[in-house]
């Protein structure tokens, strides 16, 4: 059963299927500053990836491309499209065009011609440093990935010392980001005290953040320090409460939570609550959705967790169709359904007409 990256999954009495993290991290954004950069960004937030690698080969021939910043914004895109694609040894050559990233030739004092009003400092974008981390464990060399995305932890620490104001709140969030991301990646090898590590690390220094104070819980769960998890997610909670924050994002992370211990627990009943209210705030809650029908199934109901799912997909495509959860709904074909190979092939045909160019047609096992 394949499931997302940085997903963390619990053992359950049907290891087939996936509970997806509420607290999963996917990149999304680029920097900007470039020729048409908002066509590139509108058809990346569509999942046209395709189109971006033909408009960047189009850019290129016809050398729309002057000022040296615009070069590196459009590799990239370029390196992020073949990446979606699963294009990983495409994308790793168009890494290895580039320089040593501190090099003098992507700074922006270096070209005063065509940066006039005396832009300083490297134009490398962060998105692209993250790729070149990211890039080799998808070529089956994951210390390399490791020892790259510490390198770059180390940079942006760098950068949050030495920043200020708006800046270094900017950099801080990638220290959150990057940190995220490590911890995927040791979650997948079961490192959790590598992770517990690096999250009370962060919370030493910023304590009041309810989303890495859940971080923290599921971590502990891993461990099986259930109480410990407790005690992580009631402080949520708490500084939810201390800080009036009234989010429906912040109301679900405490549903979410609590139904976590539930599920922990095999009270699927009562984790079946806490979903439902999420759902109620927030019908794209696509976490809420997907653990609601497995623990429907667990009360060996699948007709009724099924029709959770199906409606996901029907009510909110955009956000409802991932892997994880079409993986589970065909697993859940299989148990219901002795004509299960046809209800997957129509599924499978639906999603190659609405699905994002780097949607895993392979989910369906049709």
């Amino acid at each position: 059963m394949e499931k997302l990256e940085s997903n963390e999954t619990l053992t359950s009495d049907l290891q087939t299927l996936t509970i997806l993290d509420p607290l999963s991290t996917k990149f999304t954004t680029l920097n900007d500053l470039c020729f048409e950069i908002s066509s590139l960004q509108d058809l990346a937030h569509r999942g046209s990836w395709r189109s971006i690698i033909d408009k960047i080969i189009r850019a290129r021939k016809q050398s729309l491309l002057h000022k040296p910043h615009e070069h590196l914004i459009y590799l990239c895109y370029n390196v992020l499209a073949l990446t979606k694609l699963r294009r990983f040894g495409d994308a790793s050559d168009e890494l290895d065009s580039l320089d040593d990233f501190d090099s003098h030739r992507y700074r922006y004092e270096s070209y005063p011609e065509d940066y006039p009003n005396h832009e300083k400092g490297s134009m490398v974008p962060f998105a692209l440093r993250w790729l070149h981390a990211e890039i080799p464990i998808r070529l089956g060399k994951r210390q390399e990935t490791l020892d790259r995305l510490y390198l770059l932890l180390e940079f942006v620490r760098v950068k949050v010392v030495k920043s200020l104001n708006l800046s270094m709140e900017q950099w801080r969030r990638r220290e959150v980001f990057l940190i995220n991301t490590i911890s995927s990646h040791h979650l997948n090898n079961k490192e959790f005290s590598v992770c517990l590590k690096l999250f009370k690390e962060l919370l030493s220094r910023d304590s009041e953040d309810p989303v890495l104070l859940s971080k923290l819980g599921y971590i502990q769960m891993q461990l099986g320090d259930i109480e410990g998890s407790k005690g992580s997610f009631n402080g949520v909670e708490n500084l939810i409460k201390k800080r009036n924050l009234e989010g429906i994002e912040f109301k679900n992370l405490i549903n979410r939570n609590k139904a976590m211990v539930y599920l922990v627990g095999k009270d699927y009943v009562s984790a079946v609550r806490e979903y439902e209210e999420c759902m109620e705030r927030d019908p794209t809650d696509v976490v809420a959705i997907n653990n609601k029908s497995l623990c429907l199934m667990y009360l060996r109901d699948l007709s009724d967790s099924i029709k959770v799912l199906e409606s996901a997909l029907e009510r909110v495509p955009t956000y409802a169709l991932n892997e994880t959860l079409v993986v589970n709904l065909c697993s859940m074909y299989e148990l219901a359904y002795v004509n299960h190979s046809d209800i997957k092939k129509t599924l499978s045909n639906w999603i190659a007409r609405v699905s994002p160019d780097d949607f895993d047609s392979s989910s369906t096992r049709s």
